[in-house]
């Protein structure tokens, strides 16, 4: 029971993180049909803003984070605008070279800054205890992901439900060109889309850290496991998304613990049948 507990607790707390940072990606990929590859970096973006701000300029850890984040937005939005409306055009090989292309500035611009190494995050110390649930004792810092990860969930749940904006994102998502001739600023829509996207990824890699170690590397390290969640999940589903970050964070927990030696040959052996049963993912459009 005890390693049915932790891989339950530590594979949603996975879950969480691949969900934060993953569901700006599928929405942008389902919405503006654009292979962003450099998605991860805005995720080593926090990482790296909070452990410069925490680290070498000494400030709190939520007051780091929530400059970060507001950082990396206020970056994204310009990219968005600048870069990747040229990008919207091109084909899928040169999106893929394109994006591909940010990446590798992105982390030369962090190698070049903070160096190569780890940048580790320092979580408060109310954050590294142990919580006595009575039959169990459970990591603070797992309890405070799974947390903030379903909040997030029904944040955006109610976000493109229950407000004007996740109307018109629904329509962009469903029909971009039917949108742009009922006077839907399809632009403006794909410009905020991207901020939040980037921003999720940003507060993922932070609260991640310890799970999905930042360094300049980051995007290219962890870009296949992404796009793993975006494949399995469907682009442009945030239920989608949340589904498949979950289920597959628990399986990569459950295999690590149970079949450390061939746990990675396992967990892509069930991605590739899940895929080939569903191509279009768990709640995709066919």
């Amino acid at each position: 029971m005890g390693t049915i507990l932790n891989i339950l607790v530590d594979g949603v707390a996975y879950g969480m993180i691949l969900f934060m940072i993953s569901v700006g990606l599928s929405v942008t990929m389902g919405l503006m049909r654009v292979i962003n590859l450099a998605h991860g970096g805005f995720a080593m973006l926090g990482g790296a803003f909070v452990h410069y701000f925490g680290a070498v300029l000494g400030l709190p850890f939520v007051a780091a984070a929530a400059v970060a984040i507001a950082l990396v937005v206020l970056l994204s939005v310009p990219m968005e605008r600048v870069l990747y409306r040229s990008i919207y055009r091109m084909g899928e090989l040169q999106q893929v070279l394109a994006t591909i292309g940010i990446t590798f500035l992105m982390i030369a611009s962090v190698n070049l800054w903070l160096g190569s190494s780890l940048l580790p995050i320092r979580l408060p110390d109310s954050w590294t205890g142990i919580v006595d649930l009575g039959f169990r004792s459970l990591p603070m810092h797992r309890l405070i992901v799974i947390c903030v990860g379903l909040a997030i969930m029904a944040a955006l749940y109610l976000l493109v439900e229950g407000t004007r904006f996740g109307i018109r994102l629904r329509a962009a998502v469903d029909n971009r060109a039917t949108a742009s001739a009922l006077g839907i600023d399809t632009g403006r829509v794909f410009a905020l889309t991207f901020g939040l996207g980037a921003g999720l990824a940003a507060l993922g890699g932070i609260l991640g850290a310890e799970l999905l170690p930042i360094d300049a590397y980051y995007p290219l390290r962890y870009m296949v496991l992404f796009l793993i969640v975006v494949a399995v999940g469907g682009m442009g589903s945030i239920a989608g998304s949340f589904l498949a970050a979950l289920a597959l964070g628990i399986l990569q927990q459950a295999v690590l613990y149970l079949v450390p030696d061939f746990g990675t040959i396992f967990f892509f052996c069930c991605v590739i049948a899940l895929l080939a049963l569903r191509p279009q993912g768990l709640s995709g459009r066919v």
